[in-house]
C-alpha cells in the first residue's frame, strides 16, 4: 500500500530471463501478492509488454517502481493515462540523463529525480523515493525458484504461458496463506 494513501497499491516490476523467455511480473508491495504477470519471448522488451501487463490490473495504482529499462516518456504517459496523475513513477534515469530544458522553470518528476542524484547521489535517492522496495521482487523470483523450480518444464511456449499462470497462483495461494511477520529487536 502506497504510504500516502493506504487504499491504493504500490506495484513493482520484476523480470527473470528463463532459457529464451521473459517472465514480467508486477507486485502489491503491501500485500505480497503478484498482481499481473506475462510470459514473453526475448525478442519483447521490457516497455512494450507494459501495456499487457497494465491490463491485468483491476484497480488504482498509487506507487510505480520500476527499473531503468523502462525510463522515458512513453512509460510515463501510459501510466498517467491509466490511473492519473495519483501515480508516483519511481523509474531510475541513466547515469547520462539530463534534465529537460524546461526544468527550470517547470521541473517533471524525472527532473526532479536527477537532480536529486546528481545532488545527493544514487544510493541517498532510492532510500529518499523507496525504490529499494524493489528488492522485494526479486526476493518473490527467488521464492519462485525455490518453490516452483529454476525452469519451466513444458516444451512449447503456449503451455510455458500455462505454467507460468500457475505459478502466479501458487504464490499467490501461499502469501494469502500468511507471511512471516519482521520486527526490529533493539
Amino acid at each position: 500500500m502506497a504510504l500516502s494513501n493506504p487504499t491504493l497499491p504500490e506495484i513493482t516490476d520484476g523480470y527473470e530471463t528463463q532459457l529464451h523467455h521473459s517472465m514480467g511480473h508486477d507486485l502489491d508491495l503491501a500485500s505480497g501478492e503478484i498482481v499481473c504477470a506475462d510470459l514473453t519471448t526475448d525478442d519483447v522488451g521490457d516497455p512494450t509488454a507494459l501495456p499487457g501487463l497494465l491490463d491485468q490490473i483491476d484497480g488504482p495504482v498509487a506507487k510505480f517502481i520500476a527499473d531503468g529499462a523502462y525510463d522515458g516518456a512513453p512509460t510515463r504517459d501510459l501510466l498517467e493515462t491509466r490511473f492519473g496523475e495519483i501515480v508516483e513513477i519511481i523509474i531510475p534515469p541513466p547515469k547520462t540523463a539530463v534534465e529537460s530544458p524546461q526544468s527550470a522553470f517547470n521541473p517533471t518528476v524525472r527532473d526532479r529525480h536527477i537532480a536529486e542524484i546528481e545532488n545527493k547521489g544514487r544510493m541517498a535517492w532510492q532510500k529518499s523515493t523507496g525504490y529499494n522496495q524493489r528488492s522485494r521482487v526479486e526476493t518473490q523470483m527467488g521464492r519462485w525458484k525455490t518453490v516452483i523450480g529454476p525452469k519451466l518444464k513444458a516444451r512449447n511456449f503456449d503451455n510455458q504461458k500455462t505454467e507460468a499462470k500457475i505459478g502466479v497462483h501458487v504464490l499467490n495461494r501461499m502469501t494469502e496463506l500468511g507471511r512471516p511477520e519482521f520486527r526490529r529487536v533493539v
